[in-house]
């Protein structure tokens, strides 16, 4: 494929992450969510660096020589990622120390430097050094790089630079480390809000007790990011659990992808460290303030200062799942769809939790991929199988970020005598299902749930995902085949309604799209429209592309990564892209073809990359009822018609404000935040209206 016709993955997700950075220049965002972006953009940094930076590395020192579908090798991608990380962070630090502070002082939020403390503080922490800090923390002395301690990765150090002794001309050094103690952020005492000082100031103004008698050259805080990029060995007959523990180990001492370090350190220290880790000056990040933004999230959650974050959101209960009544009833009644977080996600937890303890259901079958840290899902599945029910769950060990977490449940499940499958071999379940036999006066029933998010009730409150809640026979049959399938290792098969990755997905897209593309070609309407996370895939992409050049009209909302290239005349001029950053993290995936007026409306697991539709288990499930349809369709509507959070994506890269000039303002989260609003109070009078009768027993 030609290169040109391709955006540069990883530069691509360097564009998303500057959009987030944008939301902490806007004025009109309350403050400590401005600083709340700036801590998402640098964790976002931090995970770029570990999976995709870590990854181009490896590659160069296996000397791959190919190149990505934009024409790149890895070398020249990563100086590309190198020079965009680099103005990037600036940008972060400008916006922090000339924007966002000022502001917080403002509010009553300081961070007071050490000069600065009064004869009050000053005391508090000196008494806090001596009782605690001295305690915990313990010097470590690097004589040569083999006996260099083991970092950790993404944690505060401070370097200590010693003056030479015994007559030799070298420095010595030492490292602080922080780890995992509770020290980063000290409140002070004061009478005017809060103020703080940073743990490593504190180091650095007192770090001569921590070696008296020596002389003290220079102290500095520092932080290094290692790789995370190790793949589990499946050979045939290995434990992957105890594999994965194995991976957890590695990732503990994995070689470092970059170095943070205060812009205060010496030209020597610098020397040492960058020798230290085998880095390059591409890998060092001289900061003008302080390192780890990802740790001021603990700032923008400070108590007090409600009036600065966004209003307070609770997720609005849908007509039919009230508390009360039956999920099983309602499903029954009428497939659903749920907008989340605007709608609530409880009625999938409740589901569960119902399903463990009805005495009619015999069966459950669920993924788990990422679940909370006190999971009521994990919880109502430890419980079906003590009640004796026949309990069958998918647990991807192989979650990146999650995985000792996936391990614990596993274990937890298995003692509670649920069977428990770690994924299947050489792929990733990425899949987002539930599947409930329940015994009823009809015969057997089986109510089904597939989502475009996780099962986890955390960040079902921060992302923007669909739920699609059915007891139709025909997917209740695909949902069967599909967990038997998988859970039997055996063919995926052709199903009569889903698709699934990595056989058959991008193949029943592609269909689409071109059913679509054959319509144009026919002097006939056609029509796309998406919404999804990431678009990286080459066939899909070039897919797209045809049917632009046919006539297709194609909108697509995608929040994150895009390689393909928008409004290229003769090749996409048909296809508007936009991406939206706001309060919630975007994460649904829909998709709407217009199907010659036959509607087809689906919702997956997948983003079309490669390693989704290639290298996981994904599903793409037809919204077979009109009204879920229309509601999923007025969803897409809605995204596409943002002016206000909305960026268009341009040919030549880079991104405007999509319609900045607009006289009527259409922000999409808050008016799905409206309509959740209006539809629960619609109910709610529906209920007051209805007339009960009471009847004896």
């Amino acid at each position: 494929m030609n290169p040109d016709l391709f955006f540069n993955r990883e530069l691509s997700w360097l564009e998303f992450n500057q959009r987030v950075l944008d939301e902490a220049t806007d004025s009109s965002v309350p403050l400590l969510e401005r600083l709340r972006f700036l801590a998402i953009t640098a964790s976002n940094l931090d995970e770029f660096f570990m999976v995709r930076v870590g990854s181009l590395r490896r590659a160069i020192r296996r000397d791959d020589s190919g190149v990505d579908p934009s024409g790149m090798t890895a070398v020249e991608q990563l100086e590309a990622v190198s020079d965009s990380v680099h103005r990037m962070v600036q940008d972060m630090y400008q916006i922090f120390l000339e924007q966002v502070e000022p502001a917080l002082r403002n509010i009553g939020i300081r961070r007071r430097h050490i000069t600065e403390l009064t004869q009050v503080q000053q005391d508090f922490v000196e008494q806090l050094f001596e009782e605690q800090i001295l305690a915990i923390l313990a010097p470590i002395a690097i004589h040569d790089p083999d006996s260099f301690p083991l970092l950790m990765g993404r944690t505060i150090n401070v370097a200590v630079q010693l003056a030479p002794t015994d007559g030799s001309e070298s420095y010595r050094y030492a490292v602080i480390p922080l780890g995992r103690a509770d020290l980063r952020f000290i409140t002070l005492p004061s009478d005017s809000g809060l103020e703080f000082v940073l743990g490593e100031d504190v180091i650095a103004l007192l770090v001569q007790r921590f070696f008296p008698g020596e002389t003290i050259v220079s102290t500095v805080p520092f932080r290094i990011t290692r790789n995370a990029d190790l793949t589990v060995r499946e050979d045939d007959g290995a434990d992957l659990l105890a594999e994965m523990e194995d991976v957890l180990d590695e990732r503990k001492d994995s070689f470092c992808v970059r170095l943070e370090i205060s812009a205060h350190v010496t030209v020597a220290m610098l020397a040492f460290f960058k020798s230290l880790f085998r880095l390059r000056n591409r890998d060092v990040y001289v900061l003008p303030g302080p390192a780890g933004f990802g740790d001021l999230m603990r700032l923008a959650d400070s108590p007090g200062f409600e009036k600065h974050v966004y209003p307070a959101w609770t997720s609005c209960v849908s007509d039919g799942f009230e508390p009360g009544v039956s999920v099983f009833e309602t499903i029954r009644e009428q497939d659903r769809l749920l907008f989340h977080p605007y709608e609530s996600f409880q009625p999938v937890v409740r589901l569960v939790e119902e399903a463990a303890v009805d005495p009619d259901v015999l069966a459950i079958k669920q993924t788990l991929y990422r679940t909370s840290r006190n999971s009521r899902i994990v919880e109502a599945l430890t419980t079906a199988a003590e009640n004796g029910k026949n309990v069958t769950v998918i647990v991807e060990l192989k979650a990146r970020f999650d995985e000792a977490r996936n391990i614990e449940w596993a274990k937890q499940l298995e003692l509670a005598g649920v069977q428990v499958i770690y994924g299947v071999r050489g792929l990733k379940t990425h899949a987002k299902a539930l599947m409930i036999v329940r015994r009823e006066p009809d015969g057997f029933r089986r109510y089904c749930h597939f989502g475009t998010g996780n099962y986890n009730e955390s960040t079902a409150n921060l992302y923007t995902d669909i739920s699609y809640l059915t007891c139709n026979e025909e997917l209740g049959n695909d949902a069967v085949s599909w967990f038997n399938a998988v859970t039997g290792y055996s063919q995926l098969q052709q199903f009569e309604h889903i698709s699934s990755a990595p056989i058959g997905l991008r193949e029943k897209l592609t269909e689409l799209i071109q059913f679509e593309t054959d319509r144009c070609r026919s002097k006939a309407e056609g029509m796309i429209t998406a919404k999804i996370n990431s678009l990286v895939d080459p066939a899909l992409i070039q897919s797209l592309y045809e049917a632009s050049q046919a006539g297709v009209k194609i909108r697509l909302n995608v929040r994150g990564i895009c390689c393909l290239k928008p409004g290229v005349p003769g090749l996409s001029e048909n296809i508007q892209v936009v991406s939206i950053i706001d309060r919630f993290l975007e994460h649904a995936r829909v998709f709407h073809f217009l199907h010659g007026g036959d509607d087809q409306v689906l919702i997956s697991s997948a983003d079309l990359m490669p390693r989704n539709l290639d290298r996981r288990l994904e599903l793409l499930v037809p919204i077979l009822d009109a009204d879920c349809r229309r509601k999923a369709i007025g969803i897409l509507k809605s995204c596409m018609k943002d002016n206000v959070k909305s960026r268009r994506i341009q040919a030549a890269g880079g991104y405007l404000p999509a319609n900045p000039g607009d006289d009527v303002k259409h922000r999409s989260q808050v008016v799905a935040q409206t309509l959740a609003k209006e539809a629960e109070q619609n109910a709610l009078e529906a209920k007051r209206r209805m007339f009960v009768p009471l009847t004896p027993n």
